[in-house]
């Protein structure tokens, strides 16, 4: 099978470093919405070399600050992984997105990445945590 992300053609590609490289999503879910890849192919986080998540968080802060300084109006991020299908992950390469948040673009964000699970991200912090 081939991999959209190892055939990326070099001109979306906005930032890279020896290991890593950072590109905008093709399906963006906000404004600025970005990737950082491994230039490895590994299927997931849990693959991946320590240095590998040092090279991919170095391109994260990378593309945080471009986005920053060209839209002022973002005011926060969400950083996510996919890992495995069961967790939504549809391109079998590891990918952090990077998605900028604006404020008032969801009537509330609170929660952020709880939304996952319909239903669960809402809770009020008076409850006391769940023991597992």
């Amino acid at each position: 099978m081939s991999c959209p992300f190892c055939e990326l053609p070099a001109e979306r590609i906005v930032f890279q470093n020896e290991l890593a490289m950072a590109f905008y999503d093709g399906y963006p879910v906000s404004d600025g919405h970005g990737l950082v890849i491994p230039k490895r192919h590994v299927v997931d986080y849990w693959g991946l070399t320590a240095a590998e998540r040092e090279a991919c968080h170095d391109l994260l802060e990378a593309l945080r600050k471009s986005i920053q300084q060209r839209d002022p109006l973002v005011t926060g991020f969400n950083i996510g992984l996919n890992a495995g299908a069961s967790a939504g992950q549809t391109v079998f390469h590891c990918h952090f997105h990077l998605i900028p948040r604006r404020d008032g673009d969801v009537p509330n964000p609170r929660g952020g990445v709880r939304h996952v699970i319909p239903g669960k991200g809402h809770y009020k912090s008076s409850d006391p945590p769940k023991k597992v």
